[in-house]
């Protein structure tokens, strides 16, 4: 992420908007598309505490302008059915990984440029930290 484009952040923005849930007004989903796409993440990692909701949308919309791809971590299989469902056309723009912890998703995380860990992740805070020491990711 060397640079920022205007043009790319506003492109992944109104991409969101269409992709998603039509709402009134904008939500936190649209702005993660658009720092994403406006700081041109070529690998996006979201690690969900459940099944993957609109930010995932977002990361997908964001990689559509960078060329880049979306990893999206959920806890269980279930979660995954519930993902890809809820995803719909745009489930096969996203790789997906099964699993609350483990060294893979570390490493998955430290080789990402760009990263959204929920709250509700198990060991969220311990990744986050593990996440620091690699000093490979932007904070957002």
């Amino acid at each position: 992420m060397a640079y920022w484009s205007a043009e790319k952040a506003t492109k992944a923005y109104l991409s969101t908007l269409e992709m998603g849930p039509k709402a009134k007004e904008p939500g936190v989903a649209e702005f993660i598309s658009a720092e994403a796409a406006g700081y041109n993440a070529q690998l996006m990692v979201v690690a969900c505490g459940g099944p993957a909701d609109t930010t995932t949308l977002a990361l997908v919309a964001a990689a559509h302008q960078t060329g880049g791809n979306v990893i999206c971590i959920v806890p269980n299989h279930q979660d995954l059915i519930s993902s890809k469902n809820f995803l719909g056309i745009f489930a096969n723009q996203v790789q997906f990984m099964v699993g609350k912890e483990g060294q893979e998703i570390i490493m998955v995380l430290n080789q990402a440029d760009f990263v959204l860990i929920d709250c509700n992740f198990m060991n969220h805070e311990e990744i986050v930290k593990l996440v620091q020491i690699g000093g490979n990711i932007r904070e957002s």
